[in-house]
């Protein structure tokens, strides 16, 4: 019996094998997952983990796939994306709330402002979810995850058991963590501070309208490209300075509205964006000496599946 035939008599609905990975990214682009395994719970993902130690299938992790740029040739091995049971808030008191890791940012948000937990507001400005936004310790608008992080819980790929994680034991930085890439991050704790609902509110608007009238919607674009440098002018500022705004790949362009923003404009490819990304990290290293660092994470395999 071949793997794929294994893997279905035991995972049923929740694996599939040459799954389109186009449909789970903002920049619609990607090629296919040679697996795809959408856990319902703990149990199964553990399961799963466990059994993986004799296949040895690479592992790769997408969440809500809105800063996540995958390869036209697509995903070896196996994509895991955590099904929706693992999309839920609860309220474990008046400032703390316990979110499965699969729950859009933006849901988390509106669940605050309902509940009078303030510092959440923030989180309406971020796409995607929560265990993405941990994993990179999100943020705009003066505040980031670190600020509101109690603990984790996750699932590492080698000892198979779900495991806290304290605050304390996590280095946070600007956009990223020192958690290792091999766990999956499965639930989050975070704290926030008592406000009324009409005060979060306003907040609340107030950056939503601030993010429109910077950054682009409805377009086909994972946000932020490139990390700001802290000290250094901001991305968006280099990109304009270097005449970087008006560089095109294929059907991939900048947007006009937000420079640090790819676009994809309807027929590029993948490798379209890529390559306008390393155009223009190379002429604004090469012109300001700055080498800029990725915001959005590149996935998949540059050969073909």
């Amino acid at each position: 019996m071949n793997l794929n035939q294994l893997l279905i008599d035991k995972f049923n609905d929740s694996i599939s094998n040459n799954i389109k990975l186009s449909n789970y990214s903002w920049f619609n682009l990607g090629g296919h997952a040679e697996f795809f395994f959408k856990p319902k719970n703990n149990a199964e993902l553990i399961d799963f983990l466990k059994d993986n130690k004799k296949y040895k299938l690479n592992i790769t992790t997408l969440g809500a796939g809105s800063n996540t740029l995958i390869r036209d040739n697509g995903v070896k091995g196996v994509v895991i994306k955590l099904g929706p049971n693992y999309s839920n808030i609860n309220l474990l008191n008046k400032q703390t709330l316990e979110i499965g890791a699969a729950t859009l940012d933006k849901k988390i948000a509106n669940f605050a402002k309902e509940n009078g937990i303030g510092n959440f507001e923030f989180l309406s400005c971020i796409p995607g979810s929560i265990g993405g936004a941990v994993v990179m310790n999100s943020g705009c608008y003066g505040n980031d995850i670190s600020k509101i992080l109690i603990s984790l819980k996750a699932i590492d790929f080698k000892n198979c058991v779900e495991r806290e994680i304290s605050h304390k034991e996590i280095k946070f930085f600007y956009r990223g963590t020192n958690l290792p890439n091999e766990i999956i991050i499965t639930s989050v704790k975070l704290r926030g501070i008592n406000k009324s609902s009409e005060e979060i509110g306003k907040k609340q608007l107030e950056l939503i309208q601030k993010k429109k009238l910077s950054q682009p919607s409805q377009i086909k674009t994972c946000g932020s490209t490139f990390k700001n440098i802290i000290g250094k002018k901001q991305a968006w500022e280099l990109i304009k300075e270097t005449g970087c705004d008006q560089l095109k790949e294929g059907d991939a362009s900048i947007s006009k509205k937000h420079c640090n923003f790819f676009v994809n404009n309807g027929n590029a490819k993948s490798a379209d964006i890529e390559k306008l990304i390393n155009k223009v990290k190379q002429t604004i290293k090469k012109k300001t000496g700055v080498d800029l660092e990725l915001e959005i994470k590149i996935i998949g395999d540059k050969k073909k599946v």
